[in-house]
Parts: C-alpha cells; structure tokens; sequence
C-alpha cells in the first residue's frame, strides 16, 4: 500500500487528500493515478467502493491549468453519484475554480448559472449534460479530460446513444477515464471508437467471484403470489438489513406501499422521487431503517455496510445486474443471502446467472399461504401494472405480460425506465379488498 505522498503529486494535493483522510492510496488508485498523470487513456474495470472516484479526480486536480472553459466532464448515470462525486471534489478543489453538477429532476435554470460561473470540473447524467448542450449553456468542445463512471450502469439503462452523442462533441485530443464493474462488447466498442492508445487495468477480483461467498437462494412461486413468498422468506430468514430490488420505478413504489403496509420499516429509492428525497432516504437507511426498495440505477453507487440480504423481486434478464445487485451484500468479508423470487418459467434465466457468476442457486421451499391475502395492483389491476411497466401480474394480478415477470400469458417485458423519468401514482389494496386507495 503507498502513500500518496509518494505518488509525486502537488504538496496542496497531499494536504487537500489528508484533510478528508485519503493518507494511504487503494489498490485502484495505486494503479491508476501514475498512469493518468502521464495522459493516457484508460479503461478501468473495478467495482463499487474500491476508490475510483479520487483515482480520477486526483490525476485531473494535477494536470488542470487555467482556462476559460471547463477542463473536465465527469458523466455518471444517476443524481446520487454526481452529488457523491462532487462533495468529494469540491474539497480537492485547490485551484480556486468550483465544481458544477448537472441532473435531472433539480432546476435547469440553477445549473445553468452555476455554469456560468466558469467552473473547471462538471459532474452530470447523460440526459441533462445533451439538454444543457442543445441548449449552449454547457460547450464540452475544449474539455481536456472525460471520464465515465459507472459505464456499464449506462449502457444498461439505454444511455448508450446519449454517450456517443456527447462524446462526438468532445475534442479528439482529450484524455478519457471509462470505470465499469463488467466490460460488455458494447462498452468495448465505443471505448474503441472514441479513446486512442487505451490502457487497461483489470483490479480486483471479478464480480464474479466475489459473490461466491454470498449464499444464493431462489424460490419458485406463481406471479400473483410473489409478494406473499417475499414475506415468507422475510418470516423465515429474519434479514437484518436487505435491499429489496425492483425492475421499475413504479414496481419498487408498489412494494413500498404494500410493505409499509404490513409495519415493516421500509425505504424507498428511485428517480422519480426529488433529490432531497432520495437523500433523506438514504440517510435513514443508512441510520438503521430495516429495507431499501430500490431500482437498480437508483442504488448503483451506493455503498452501505451491514447488508445481510439482497431480495431480487423479480430475476434479472441480465446475469451481469444479478451479479451487481448481490454484491452490495457480503462487504468487507462478512457473509451474505441472495434470495430471488422466480415464476416457474424462469429455469433459464437461472441456469444463466448460475453459469456467468460460477454460482449455485440453492432452490427453498416457502410457504405463501399465511400472507396470500395480501395483494398488490394498480388502480386498473394486473392490466395497468403491465402497461406501467410493472410485469403483468407480478403484484396480485393474475393474467398478462410475460411469465418472466409474473403473467400467466405472453405479452413482451416491461418497459425500461432512465432513472430520470418521473414514478407513477401508486395503489394499494390490502387483504384482498377492492377498494383501492391512492398513496
């Protein structure tokens, strides 16, 4: 492990990295400051919480000059990064220039006169950065270093035509930073079209196997039970602390009305809600609140101790998410439970996950039947949850959409939502009642 005092950095780094107790570099930014510092470009694959954020902050508070434009642009696929990344930045802000964040779902108008207040670094979202261009609020035309985090986060939920968009307006001669967990093709590719003489550093061990110390479990059960045997496996297994994963904003805000309902302490994250709020929220989890229901890019770059359980609500299409969402468990060398709730044409998708993570999912038996009168559904039912983007019947509803999502019928998968699309209302009915009631 070495200091970064030995690192050949700016003394005012040094001290600017001590006052917030950054003393001994991780292995991440071992590797990849002395390779920044010399300009070149880099793909990095490494997964959250190893130290990526000072690994590129670190080289590009050293090599930054004067300038009339901003030098850097750091994109990011959610609100919650950006913010993370700034509050780090601002405080290796030594040259007296500031720092600009720029997101959805927070007032355009506010960060166009951040803007213009010449800052030397821009943390934004996809959406947002192509608003504030289109707009020429925000000219990337003379940055000098572009870095994507989270990269693999962004191809996921459709970014990937936002990126190139962006990058095709960046100058060619720029320095470029790409931090994934997982390297799919396509990131491969744009990586390939846009970055010159690219390094590549592999740190760490693969997601892949560090979920071998988590336990993988899975049951099978009909769509509209699915809620009822996640509160069998809440009875049985008494999770300390569990992130429960939904596929949509509006999925995960079902399962919060329907859990809170019942009296657990529940959470939720997801972009439809205002940043204060999803803030607020993360500060309770954090300070003890039993489960965050979240969506997958709404906890992606979230790294909270004392995980004991990962909930997958429904089983990821992508054995790469089923390995992202499960490795929020098990930190620092703890042990961990993955428990996914699949309907019984899931065999595939779980013979999929066991071959990419070099897993075995251990198959339990849960009993639905005390909680079976509890449904959840849209205000239209099983048809609405469907056309919201909710997967047929998976809350109570037991016809449409996709056996993969809890229909009994096909009818293709829910729609993808970006993080920075608004939620839908959500309804809730308990104990088998018609009366549904707005939340």
């Amino acid at each position: 492990m070495k200091a970064f005092s030995e690192m050949n950095l700016n003394p005012s780094i040094v001290e600017a990295l001590k006052r917030i107790n950054f003393i001994n570099a991780t292995d991440v930014q071992e590797q990849v400051i002395p390779i920044a510092l010399q300009g070149k470009d880099i793909i990095v694959r490494a997964k959250t919480g190893t130290g990526k954020t000072a690994s590129f902050l670190v080289p590009i508070r050293q090599l930054s000059r004067p300038s009339r434009f901003p030098e850097a642009l750091i994109i990011v696929p959610t609100r919650e990064l950006a913010v993370q990344i700034s509050e780090v930045a601002k405080k290796l802000s030594i040259d007296g220039r500031g720092v600009a964040v720029a997101y959805g779902g927070a007032s355009i108008n506010v960060q166009i006169d951040a803007l213009r207040r010449n800052p030397s670094l821009i943390i934004g979202t996809p959406g947002r950065i192509i608003d504030l261009i289109e707009r020429r609020a925000l000219d990337v035309e003379k940055i000098r270093f572009l870095v994507l985090d989270e990269a693999d986060t962004m191809l996921d939920i459709g970014f990937i035509e936002d990126l190139e968009y962006i990058l095709s307006k960046t100058p060619h001669d720029k320095q470029t930073m790409l931090f994934s967990a997982t390297m799919p093709d396509k990131i491969v590719q744009v990586a390939r079209r846009y970055m010159h003489d690219i390094t590549t550093l592999k740190i760490g061990a693969p997601d892949e196997l560090v979920v071998t110390k988590i336990r993988h479990l899975y049951a099978v059960t009909e769509g509209w039970q699915k809620f009822a045997t996640m509160l069998a496996y809440i009875k049985q297994y008494n999770p300390k602390k569990a992130i429960i994963f939904a596929q949509t904003q509006y999925a995960a805000s079902a399962i919060y009305e329907a859990l809170t309902g019942q009296g657990y302490d529940a959470i939720l994250m997801h972009g439809g809600l205002t940043q204060a709020k999803r803030e607020q929220n993360l500060r309770r989890f954090k300070g003890g609140a039993r489960f965050l229901i979240a969506t997958n890019v709404a906890a992606r770059g979230i790294d909270i101790a004392g995980i004991s359980d990962i909930i997958n609500f429904d089983i990821p299409d992508d054995p790469h998410v089923y390995v992202h969402r499960v490795g929020r468990s098990a930190r620092m060398e703890t042990s961990g439970r993955a428990f996914t709730i699949t309907v019984p044409n899931d065999r595939e998708y779980v013979k999929d996950i066991e071959y990419i993570a070099k897993i075995t999912m251990e198959r339990i038996g849960l009993d639905p039947t005390p909680f079976k009168h509890i449904r959840v559904f849209g205000k239209g039912g099983a048809r609405e949850f469907r056309e919201r983007g909710g997967g047929g019947g998976r809350f109570g509803g037991r016809g449409g959409g996709s056996d993969r999502f809890g229909g009994r019928r096909g009818g293709g998968r829910p729609e993808r939502h970006r993080e920075e699309q608004s939620g839908p209302r959500v309804y809730y009915s308990n104990r088998g009642r018609s009366d549904s009631r707005a939340r």
